[in-house]
Order: structure tokens, then C-alpha cells, then sequence
């Protein structure tokens, strides 16, 4: 099943759920909440990411990559789902995203526009965030 997000699409099935998981994700960014950042992924979730490190092993990994985030971004943090696809099997997912935060220096503000791939594992009937990879496009 393949699901893309948009206001009246319906929430159903295991894509539906997947959706909303990355909503909710999505909004615990923008509250700052590391409680819901972080809840509902593995222990041993792996992130592949733009800035150093460019890959983090564990949860504790992720959750330590957040603080460089937050430390560039305005207050509230924009993270903004542009568009997304779900593509959900009996026991694994992945979703496809194109994504917009904005990000702060001393003197200015940039949107930058990224993708993000997230894979995940249905555990115990739970669907899990196993992986993220965020990329930006290569620049000439």
C-alpha cells in the first residue's frame, strides 16, 4: 500500500499509522520535546545524516545529534513535512519525505529544503523507527 499525504487523505491501515507517527515526530521537533523526538524508535536505530556525525549508532547517538539542531534553528524550530509517501509491507515500512527547516547564524535565516528516507520495523504490532537518512542535494 502506498499512501501520500495531504490534508483529506484518510488515515487507514498500517500506512495511516505510519503517518501519523511521523506527524507526531515531526511536532515533538517542533516542541523541542526529546521525550517524543525519540519515542517509538529502536535502541539500536541508525541515522545517517548531513552535519558530522554522519552516522549515529543508538538511541543515545540520535538523541545527542539533536542539541546542534536546535542550537541552529529559530525558536520554535520550523520542520515542515512538504510531501510524503508511505510504502508499507507486512512487517517493514519505508516513508520518503521532502522536508523545510530553517536555519540561523549570527546574521541571517536560510530554508533548507532536505529529503528524508525513514525505514521501520513492525515490533510486538508497533510499527518502529529502525533508520533515518536525511540528504541534501549535491551543489556544483
Amino acid at each position: 500500500m502506498e499512501e501520500t499525504m495531504n490534508a483529506s487523505s484518510p488515515q487507514t491501515g498500517d500506512a495511516g499509522q505510519i503517518r501519523a507517527l511521523i506527524e507526531q515526530w515531526a511536532e515533538a521537533v517542533r516542541r523541542k520535546d526529546m521525550d517524543g523526538i525519540l519515542r517509538h524508535h529502536a535502541p539500536d536505530f541508525i541515522m545517517f545524516d548531513v552535519p558530522p556525525p554522519l552516522q549515529s549508532k543508538g538511541i543515545e547517538a540520535y538523541r545527542d545529534t539533536w542539541p546542534l539542531f536546535f542550537g541552529a534553528s529559530p525558536n520554535p524550530p520550523v520542520f515542515d513535512i512538504v510531501d510524503l509517501k508511505i510504502r508499507a509491507g507486512a512487517e517493514v515500512a519505508f516513508a520518503v519525505a521532502l522536508m523545510r527547516c530553517v536555519l540561523v547564524t549570527q546574521t541571517e535565516s536560510s530554508d533548507l529544503d532536505f529529503r528524508l528516507t525513514i525505514c521501520f520495523e513492525k515490533i510486538a504490532g508497533q510499527w518502529t523507527f529502525m533508520h533515518e537518512h536525511h540528504s541534501v542535494p549535491a551543489i556544483d
